[in-house]
């Protein structure tokens, strides 16, 4: 099984009460793994790069099926990077991410910063929230939101240097507080 989104974690863990013996799970990055291991799920595999196609590249090579349950707008690389490879992908839907409603974002305040965190999110953002202010810095979680993100007209100003929320709060930090001294214990 792969999963490439904590999400997809939650879901699964919460209609199954553990996985059948034998099945091993990949993980997309760090972030993922550690959900997979929170709900008691030993994970076999987490890439190198964090992306659909690091984890394309990074699966070894099977003769049983691989079950990917995905969000219903994923995109389609995990699946075509693993069936050009040959490998059985049974491609299950099993959640929605739905937005928050159609009117416009209006806030009272410029953010100092707007976090995208995929590339649904920098959509919505896109839709609801510009023309942003152009003192609000767009920091997105990896290269690939990045990309998403100015397909979808905004500007990109910080990009995490891993696909984590960690790294991704400490770009945005530094980003808004350049020369501020690291601390012991704090970053």
């Amino acid at each position: 099984m792969v999963v490439t989104s904590a999400t997809a974690v939650t879901v699964l863990a919460e209609r199954v009460a553990g996985l059948p013996a034998g099945v091993r799970v990949a993980a997309v990055g760090e972030p993922t793994a550690r959900a997979a291991r929170a709900v008691g799920w030993v994970v076999d595999l987490v890439p190198t790069e964090t992306s659909a196609a690091g984890l394309v590249h990074a699966l070894p090579d099977t003769a049983g099926t691989v079950l990917f349950p995905r969000s219903e707008i994923a995109a389609s690389t995990l699946v075509d990077g693993l069936r050009a490879r040959g490998i059985d992908v049974d491609d299950v839907v099993a959640y929605r991410t739905v937005g928050t409603g159609d009117e416009p974002i209006t806030l009272d305040t410029v953010p100092d910063a707007v976090l995208v965190t995929s590339g649904s999110v920098a959509r919505e953002i896109a839709r609801r929230m510009t023309p942003l202010d152009p003192r609000t810095l767009v920091a997105c979680i990896g290269p690939g939101t990045a990309v998403e993100a100015r397909a979808a007209g905004l500007p990109v100003h910080v990009v995490g240097p891993t696909r984590s929320a960690e790294a991704l709060l400490d770009a945005v930090v530094e980003a808004l507080n350049p020369t501020a001294p690291e601390q012991e214990g704090h970053p």
